[in-house]
């Protein structure tokens, strides 16, 4: 991801044509993941939870546009206060990864909802230290546990899937403690509502809100000002 977009769009354009032509083999196996056996207890609480998984621009509009999601917010998380921007993260030698923290209403979506989202349709969780054209520790898959319960849940789901075989390569994905997360400058937040003709954002992430809202209609939320999705 470049937040400027210089000269990666014409190469991610190319890259995107070479993919249709080509075929490019899913990760997952067909079918829908199955639900997680372990979850964490209904509340009445907010709570929050931080994901990583690539660029945080898709990541974030697909847990936004969740029915029981309040707020997503693109940011960083795995390193120090003082190395949390954008130019230093984008250097791959800050540990942070691009993360989004999701505030939720447990009592309408839970824990394992959010995981079950992330793993199918946020991004592909087999990807070691990359998303795509996306390169670097910055962009690892990555879940960030606020506290024991989600820890439990988290490592459980990854287990099930394995055991399943849901995914055909293994799945890479860390389980860490939350240590901090520190919100991405402002012209990152809503970045695909705001910018939905973006190239990148057309080649990469309003295809992921098409798979949301065909896969999870029951779960989907539009977004006021958000691009129709009947085109994909």
């Amino acid at each position: 991801m470049n937040g400027l977009w210089t000269g990666r769009t014409t190469a991610l354009l190319g890259m995107a044509a070479a993919a249709l032509v080509a075929g490019v083999a899913p990760a997952r196996a067909a079918g829908p993941l199955p639900d997680p056996k372990v979850d964490v207890a209904l509340a009445s609480a907010t709570q929050t939870a931080v994901f990583a998984g690539g660029c945080f621009w898709g990541v974030e509009a697909v847990f936004e546009h969740l029915k029981g999601v309040a707020q997503a917010v693109s940011g960083y998380s795995g390193g120090s206060a003082n190395t949390a921007r954008y130019d230093r993260v984008s250097s791959g030698g800050t540990g942070h990864a691009e993360a989004v923290r999701v505030t939720y209403d447990p009592s309408r979506i839970t824990y394992g909802q959010l995981l079950k989202v992330f793993f199918s349709v946020a991004h592909d969780p087999t990807e070691l230290n990359r998303q795509g054209p996306d390169v670097g520790t910055q962009y690892r898959s990555a879940i960030f546990y606020a506290n024991e319960e989600q820890k439990r849940v988290a490592e459980a789901y990854i287990a099930q899937l394995q055991a399943a075989r849901v995914f055909r390569r293994p799945i890479v994905t860390q389980v860490n403690p939350l240590r901090a997360f520190h919100e991405a400058e402002p012209y990152h937040q809503d970045y695909l509502v705001r910018n939905p003709t973006q190239p990148y954002i057309v080649i990469h992430d309003l295809p992921k809100l098409a798979n949301l809202q065909r896969q999870y209609p029951a779960l989907f939320a539009g977004k006021q000002g958000s691009t129709p999705l009947s085109k994909f």
